[in-house]
């Protein structure tokens, strides 16, 4: 227990790091909302109204006074206001974030039952045909950016062959008091090719681990031992090897979510998925600078959390962590 209250105090001091971190350096570059404001709706405003403006929303202030102020803010969960969207931030955030997990935790449960299957698959017979060519689709896949990925499967399969839908979360069509079945299968029509797009690169990495951790688990003496005993080949596969072989995959996946929260961004963009990656994209171009910081904030700390959790996992899953830490 002490071990893990380490990692939690280290991870709050880690968040709090990195709020410092992404407000000094989104207050690098150059311009601020009130630039985009000034181009966009108010045409050429004057420099006394612009001035009026950055006084409204603490923009006159100095530097280290707008950041200790914005870290307090934060850390009560106050992300401030949005210029451009004329309301709290967190109203903005809120209804992005379910559609972002959601492609999210889809794309990484595709990514590890399909790697993983494949890959123990792949291990069990290591010179058979399939074994060579998912080496093959592990390099091709791991090798194909997700906004390309993307670009093929909504041409393909939306465009051309007009078998799923090329664009948002539900059909436009679709009646606001629809029953709650029909609008699930039609997210669920929506979410497969983002789906797919993000997690084949996950799939192609955790297929060709699992196959590299599975091989290297059923030479352990133990395996050979629970063979010699007379179990069959299901139990021994899968409640002595895939156990000790999914040790390394939850390590992974712990490492890789802020990339796959990143790829996430691409995607949105792509299939104008309305996810916290599409709102960052366009607090981007508008130069939102609070609503990009709180989105930033929030993508980091569940990095943090995520390899929090996994640490925690990883000490569950695997004895020899818990005889060391005792």
């Amino acid at each position: 227990m002490k071990a893990v209250a380490v990692k939690i105090l280290e991870s709050f001091l880690l968040i709090l790091a990195v709020i410092v971190f992404n407000f000094v350096l989104v207050h690098l570059a150059p311009g601020d909302v009130v630039d985009a404001l000034s181009s966009g709706g108010l045409g050429d405003a004057r420099e006394e109204q612009n001035e009026l403006i950055r006084e409204q929303i603490g923009l006159d202030q100095p530097f280290h006074v707008q950041l200790f102020t914005y870290v307090g803010n934060v850390l009560t969960g106050d992300f401030g206001w949005s210029p451009i969207g004329n309301k709290p931030v967190l109203e903005m955030i809120a209804p992005r974030i379910f559609p972002t997990l959601l492609l999210a935790l889809s794309a990484l449960t595709f990514a590890v039952l399909i790697g993983v299957t494949i890959g123990s698959i792949a291990a069990r017979h290591p010179t058979s045909f399939f074994s060579a060519g998912l080496t093959v689709f592990a390099l091709i896949g791991f090798a194909m950016p997700v906004f390309w990925t993307g670009i093929l499967l909504l041409l393909v399969f939306g465009v051309w062959l007009e078998w799923l839908p090329i664009a948002g979360m539900n059909d436009l069509r679709l009646a606001n008091d629809a029953p709650f079945v029909e609008r699930a299968l039609d997210t669920v029509r929506h979410l497969i090719l983002p789906t797919i797009s993000l997690g084949v690169i996950f799939l192609a990495s955790y297929a060709r681990l699992s196959r590299a951790s599975m091989l290297e688990v059923l030479q352990s003496d133990y395996i050979r031992t629970a063979r010699a005993k007379g179990l069959s080949e299901g139990p021994v596969m899968i409640k002595h090897a895939l156990r000790n072989a999914v040790i390394p995959i939850i390590t992974i996946l712990g490492m890789e979510f802020g990339v796959l929260l990143s790829g996430a961004i691409l995607v949105e963009t792509v299939f104008n998925w309305p996810g916290l990656g599409r709102l960052a994209f366009e607090a981007v171009l508008t130069r939102d600078t609070n609503v990009l910081l709180a989105i930033l904030t929030m993508v980091s700390a569940t990095v943090i959390l995520a390899n929090l959790f996994t640490d925690i996992v990883y000490r569950l899953v695997d004895p020899r962590i818990r005889i060391e830490g005792a």
